[in-house]
């Protein structure tokens, strides 16, 4: 794997008046934040983090002295590198590593590259970009997704959208 930039969170707004801000989270929740303490290659150092009982967090920066500073930060995305993340379990992933990689049917065709990793509530799904610029959506479990790597996916062809 490269050592490509992982976002864990994104500045959603300020809170108060003390230069705390609100996140939205895409890791496993505030634990997972909490565990590292730079982002952004250096550039915000994480003092505090508390649950905000939404599915959120609040936080606050050593480089953020008030809610002004605070505004400022709103849109900002939280990364690390992908080598300061625990390493992962037998079929476990992080979403940034399935970004770019080839899509290929389970017969060998070329389906295009996945553009994406989303998730609605019931799982991640896969969105997958063709070479003529349409995108579909394949979920991600083994019955539709049997087989992964660092190269490629592989699609079931029921899923495969041909």
């Amino acid at each position: 794997m490269t050592d490509k930039p992982v976002t864990l969170a994104a500045v959603i707004g300020a809170h108060g008046v003390t230069g705390e801000v609100r996140l939205k989270l895409f890791g496993e929740g505030v634990k997972t934040l909490s565990s590292h303490t730079s982002f952004n290659d250096g550039g915000l150092t994480l003092k505090a983090v508390r649950d905000d009982g939404k599915g959120g967090a609040i936080a606050r920066f050593a480089e953020v002295p008030d809610r002004s500073a605070a505004e400022k930060l709103r849109g900002t995305l939280l990364s690390v590198p992908r080598s300061a993340l625990p390493p992962l379990e037998e079929g476990e992933y992080y979403h940034a590593d399935l970004i770019g990689l080839a899509a290929v049917s389970d017969t060998g065709e070329a389906l295009g590259t996945v553009a994406a990793v989303e998730n609605y509530g019931a799982g991640d799904i896969l969105e997958i970009e063709r070479a003529d610029g349409r995108r579909f959506m394949v979920p991600m479990h083994s019955e539709a997704v049997p087989e992964w790597n660092d190269e490629r996916v592989v699609v079931t062809s029921e899923f495969a959208d041909v």
